[in-house]
């Protein structure tokens, strides 16, 4: 067995964990919690990278490329993920009335009442937390998320960023 020197890398990211580690705790806790309680309601068949499409649906449909966009997944996953729910019964392509050449995915009975449920679940896991850290507390740790995650989108976007 290889034991870490006292004082070392792990010790001191336990003491003070960087952002990376501390969104990384936040995201698998909470998928943890979802996806085992939606397991728990008939919905045991999704997994986490579902989420990448769940997430986004809307019931009057949405297409592959607003899915990569918002998930940030690239489309070619989304793809994927859209035929393994199409398979699992959670959503169906049908055909954009804008542009008959483009697919909307949309939700079939069973992915809303994912949805539903998926919703009911994260709105629980909030209050517990609103609840951990105060009304004001929470709304503030919410507001600074966004403003973080807003300012780290616009870093991705940047022409820098994709060379």
């Amino acid at each position: 067995m290889v034991k870490t020197p006292a004082g070392g890398r792990i010790e001191m990211l336990a003491r003070n964990p960087d952002l990376g580690i501390l969104a990384a705790r936040l995201l698998f806790g909470l998928q943890g919690e979802v996806f085992g309680r939606l397991a728990d309601r008939g919905h045991g068949d999704v997994r986490p990278r579902h989420g990448a499409v769940l997430g986004f649906l809307d019931a009057r449909g949405v297409r592959a490329t607003e899915l990569a966009r918002l998930s940030g997944r690239h489309k070619q996953i989304i793809g994927r993920l859209v035929d393994e729910l199409e398979e699992l019964g959670y959503v169906k392509r049908r055909p954009d009335p804008a542009d008959r050449r483009a697919k909307l995915v949309v939700p079939t009975e069973r992915g809303l009442d994912e949805q539903r449920q998926a919703d009911e679940i994260i709105a629980e896991i909030e209050r517990r937390h609103a609840a951990t850290l105060g009304e004001a507390g929470y709304a503030q740790l919410r507001s600074a998320l966004m403003i973080i995650t807003d300012a780290a989108a616009l870093v991705d976007a940047s022409p820098a960023s994709s060379e």
